[in-house]
């Protein structure tokens, strides 16, 4: 129950909503122990009227609004027939006002929960979006979309229906349990002895229900992934030929997550039926002790039968109570895996005093070091480099030298665990994260592409809207414009998820022009040419270097580009700094560069 406390604040901003259903809550309940209690007159008139009945034996209290109606029509001058037509008119006039009633309590508190979970849907999205790259090498997607729908359903479950019957439950058996005692205590005694079982029945389920709720959440959620995992590589999976092998694998985490389901239903199916039991045997007591007073008193057959409508209104409520508190533990533990990446914080932090200022200068990085949290692995190792503003500098490296991890860190989609990197004299925790971001280009490894239109994917980075034109040029520096103009409907035409429907040069190449549309202080293009030929790589290329010109550029790549003038090549081994200089410099030292360098060249002859 602890876990839910984090939904307080909602309760609060939507308190007026909140307080006034209880009202209605309240006030509804109020007109149905009513009626009973105008029964319960009717049936002792009735009673009156039999030969030989006997006058009651003590005054019998009522609500104030039925004692001013018994005043009414014990003083009124009409035939008993006219008195029991008055009061069936007023039974349904208040069936009607608590039918009234209940639509306001629904629509205040029902509509509460919906709210509720609308602003909790956007807040955990909003979130998501905050959280930093490890949280995603962590988290699989499917675990992260359940818990944002599958969760958050179930959370509103107890915003909304749990809350609403909860309040009903309580004030509908206060109503009645008080009137109760106020015609007959000791009746009321024997009606009521059944709940204390009732409660402990209650307490053990219910301990049952929350461990087998957050372990099915849990079952749901490998089970999303696996569905998720098969649809986003299909084409692995047809490729190879294990579309049985992912059924069987799918199949048996499903049975998995139904045998755990189905014992779970079997608790409640225990749960629910115990409770409506010990609202049968109160009817039973109420009946048998109610029958035997009624036989030393006869006048006494009304509040006997107002008794037994007591313990029938009864009957829905206390049984909702097993119903409720399923709710509630089911509630309580999604809402738990809620919390756990709620309470998740960032890694990358801005300082007390971090600015809204472009990042211009030089990038200076100084004894800076980085370890994989997840994994262990130390990518970087006391690196230290200057870059001057307006540079263009080359990554080489072999593959896991920590190439990506030098860009990731200049992203600050992680922290360096020793040393620090500063741009314009200013330690980037100095710069507003949003902000700085805003001021980067970055074209990853692995190209991801939105499932839109190929004009908006380029113009994906800009907040305002891009015109045609801008795309088309951007378009054009990245060397796709050629490919867009062959597709059916060129710039507005629908690519797929992670545009499915493009090959791979053409996706890298629409992230590239992604990139220069924004025109930013800093680029980077991590290995953004693996998937183009060499034709294509030189257009690229020779566009890069009209584009980028006054720019500070990090270019990673595993190919050295001919065509293009570095200021700075920086060779990376092992996460350390092998070689730095110019083309000229690294050629002289005759390493790993120019060892490089003489391959590709020989590569290039035999093309």
């Amino acid at each position: 129950m602890k876990h839910l406390a984090a939904l307080n604040h909602y309760f609060w901003k939507y308190r007026y909503r909140f307080f006034i259903g209880i009202f209605f809550v309240i006030a509804s309940n109020y007109f149905a122990v009513l009626a009973p209690q105008v029964t319960g007159y009717v049936v002792s008139r009735v009673q009156q009227q039999l030969p030989g009945a006997k006058p009651a034996a003590k005054v019998v209290q009522y609500d104030w609004l039925v004692d001013w109606f018994v005043g009414r029509m014990d003083t009124t001058t009409h035939d008993f027939a006219w008195i029991v037509a008055i009061c069936c008119i007023t039974i349904l006039g208040l069936a009607v006002i608590r039918g009234l009633l209940m639509f306001f309590m629904r629509q205040t508190i029902i509509v509460m929960s919906r709210h509720i979970e609308y602003d909790q849907k956007n807040e955990i999205y909003q979130h998501y979006q905050q959280l930093d790259t490890q949280f995603y090498k962590t988290n699989s997607t499917g675990d992260l979309m359940n818990r944002m729908a599958e969760d958050v359903s179930r959370v509103r479950m107890y915003t909304g229906p749990a809350i609403m019957y909860f309040i009903n439950l309580v004030a509908l058996i206060s109503f009645c349990v008080v009137n109760m005692f106020r015609k007959d205590a000791e009746l009321t005694l024997y009606v009521l002895a059944p709940l204390p079982l009732l409660a402990i029945t209650i307490y053990y389920v219910n301990s049952i229900i929350n461990k087998k709720s957050e372990q099915i959440q849990g079952l749901l959620s490998d089970l999303t992934t696996n569905a998720q995992e098969s649809y986003s590589g299909i084409r692995v999976i047809k490729s190879f030929v294990q579309e049985k092998a992912m059924l069987g694998f799918f199949t048996r985490n499903s049975e998995e997550y139904k045998q755990n389901a189905i014992a779970l239903a079997r608790v409640e199916a225990v749960y629910f039926p115990s409770m409506t039991l010990m609202i049968g045997i109160s009817t039973l007591v109420t009946i048998l002790i109610g029958g035997l007073q009624a036989l030393e008193d006869s006048s006494r057959v009304g509040t006997i039968v107002e008794f037994v409508i007591y313990i029938n209104m009864l009957n829905f409520p206390v049984s909702a109570i097993g119903w409720t508190a399923s709710i509630v533990q089911r509630a309580a533990a999604s809402q738990k895996r809620i919390n756990e990446f709620m309470f998740t914080k960032p890694v990358a932090k801005e300082t007390g005093h971090a600015e809204m200022i472009r990042p211009e200068g030089d990038i200076v990085l100084k004894d800076v070091s980085f370890t994989y949290p997840h994994t262990g692995i130390r990518a970087l190792n006391h690196i230290n480099l200057h870059i001057k503003k307006g540079e263009r500098v080359l990554l080489l490296g072999r593959t896991g030298s920590g190439k990506t991890s030098l860009a990731q860190l200049l992203l600050r989609f992680y922290e360096p665990d020793n040393g620090s990197i500063e741009i314009g004299g200013r330690s980037l925790r100095e710069y507003e994260l949003m902000h700085y971001r805003e001021q980067i280009s970055y074209v990853p490894q692995d190209v991801f592409l939105f499932s839109d239109t190929v004009a908006d994917n380029i113009a994906f980075g800009l907040d305002e809207n891009a015109s045609k034109e801008t795309v088309a040029k951007a378009a054009a520096m990245a060397g796709v414009d050629g490919d867009i103009a062959q597709f059916a409907q060129q710039y507005d035409t629908m690519i797929g998820e992670r545009g499915v429907t493009l090959s791979g040069g053409q996706k890298q190449r629409i992230s590239i022009a992604r990139a220069l549309i924004k025109q930013p202080s800093l680029a980077i293009f991590d290995d953004c040419l693996s998937a183009v030929d060499a034709r294509t790589e030189r257009l690229i290329v020779h566009n890069l270097d009209k584009a980028l010109k006054g720019k500070t550029a990090i270019i990673i790549t595993h190919r050295i580009p001919t065509d293009f003038h570095f200021d700075t090549i920086v060779v990376l081994e092992n996460g350390q700094i092998a070689e730095m200089g110019n083309h000229d410099q690294l050629m002289e030292q005759d390493g790993l560069y120019a060892e490089l360098f003489r391959v590709q060249r020989v590569e290039n002859k035999e093309e």
